[in-house]
């Protein structure tokens, strides 16, 4: 495609090597003066000259969703979404259930990333600033729940069959949607809610065999695949698990809540205490490579949504304080963002500053008249010596400009009759006026 193309070429380039230098030296690197699409060329450029993880973090789940799409068309070979949610963390009820399961696919890949060789793949991960909240069970927590399955594995159908029970899916007759598994002899049909398509275990004996996609709607096999990673369908087991551990079930659940988890009823709302099954709440970022490239896009809006929600979810905290009020699971963006200090990152912002540490993308027009190529030359002699000069060729300061100290200026035939425009040419081989 020509945006993966373009993406090459930008990893080739010069420039790309300069950025990634002072990225791996200062840790951190602005960009402005460009929209999301270039934003989006530079950021996976850099990302994948190094073999990096790209995450992309915007204001808003519609800015997200706009740039998912275009990094698909940039030569990652997977790029998630992951969705958040705008309610309070502290509500009585549970999320919808195709955001839960969306963040479970997202973290899935995150596991099974962490516990193989990366290899070449190309993962770019796209969400808002929410995702940076602590409102996930800890690594070390979470991933004991997920059941991993490989080909050759030996499986027991009764050990199975609990096991899926614990994680919360539901045994059918004909698997339809997610959450659900069913089984016709040696062969064990189950949806996983952290994948797109369920999955067909063909067995023989206890060992597992192989493993293909398969068509809801049809039952057609489809694509084979070897390993498979398997997330409880929401977050409840997992708290629960280790409320129970430390003797506080009775604090949360009343005693019919109880009664119905003995009959694999989970109660809603569980989320609001997270704070107190763990100390420490896991955000997504606990979840990344530590190679992971950070890609803050405005960070001007993502710190005003932030706060804006911010203000709403502690009035909503302070008025439980009165009963018996969860431990805090939200906090200041700012804190969320020293967090992200331990990844490289790069500050993404469409608005051209003249004065900043970083690279300016932004293309401006030359302030000159026709035929005035004298006041032409100057205006472009001025610029090679002023600090705010062309960020593509500049070095970084106080070493002189290796380029435009001396250009050729010539006129040049203009679509106006009757009118010439300069041509500008320079003997540096890396200027842009060149």
């Amino acid at each position: 495609m020509v945006l993966s193309s373009l993406t090459r070429t930008l990893q080739r380039s010069p420039l790309t090597a300069e950025l990634l230098a002072k990225l791996d030296q200062q840790g951190s690197l602005s960009l402005t003066g460009a929209g999301r699409l270039p934003k989006g060329l530079v950021s996976s450029a850099l990302a994948l000259a190094q073999q990096r993880p790209l995450l992309v973090i915007t204001a808003t789940l519609e800015e997200a969703s706009r740039w998912a799409p275009q990094l698909e068309a940039m030569g990652w070979d997977t790029v998630h979404f992951y969705p958040t949610s705008e309610a309070s963390p502290y509500d009585p009820f549970d999320q919808e259930s195709e955001m839960t399961w969306g963040q479970m696919q997202v973290l899935a890949d995150l596991l099974a990333l962490g516990q193989q060789p990366q290899g070449d793949r190309k993962l770019a991960i796209v969400t808002t600033e929410r995702a940076l909240q602590p409102h996930l069970p800890p690594v070390s927590a979470l991933n004991p729940y997920c059941l991993q399955l490989q080909l050759g594995q030996d499986i027991h159908f009764k050990a199975l069959g609990q096991r899926l029970a614990s994680l919360g899916y539901e045994r059918v007759a004909v698997v339809e949607t997610e959450g659900q598994w069913a089984q016709r002899g040696d062969i064990i049909d189950l949806y996983p809610v952290a994948a797109e398509l369920p999955v067909r275990l063909e067995l023989f004996g206890d060992d597992l065999e192989r493993m293909r996609e398969f068509d809801p709607a049809t039952q057609r096999s489809l694509d084979s695949i070897d390993h498979l990673i398997l997330t409880p369908t929401q977050y409840g087991p997992v708290i629960l698990e280790h409320l129970r551990r430390q003797d506080r079930l009775a604090r949360v659940l009343s005693p019919a809540a109880e009664e119905g988890l003995d009959r694999g009823i989970f109660p809603e709302g569980l989320r609001r205490w997270l704070g107190l099954a763990f100390p420490q709440p896991a955000s997504l970022l606990d979840y990344l490579p530590a190679t992971t490239l950070l890609a803050v896009d405005e960070l001007d809006q993502c710190q005003a949504h932030s706060d804006r929600w911010l203000d709403h979810v502690e009035n909503h905290w302070q008025q439980q304080a009165a009963e018996d009020p969860p431990p805090k699971i939200h906090r200041p963006f700012s804190e969320a963002l020293a967090e992200a200090e331990l990844f490289p990152r790069l500050w993404l912002s469409a608005l051209a500053e003249v004065n900043h540490q970083g690279l300016n993308l932004a293309s401006r027009p030359v302030p000159a008249l026709p035929h005035q190529f004298g006041k032409l030359a100057e205006t472009i002699r001025g610029n090679a010596s002023a600090s705010t000069g062309c960020g593509w060729c500049r070095p970084s300061p106080p070493a002189p400009w290796p380029c435009c100290r001396s250009t050729t200026v010539r006129p040049s035939l203009s679509p106006t009759p009757g009118i010439t425009t300069p041509s500008i040419s320079c003997r540096g081989s890396r200027c842009r006026w060149r």
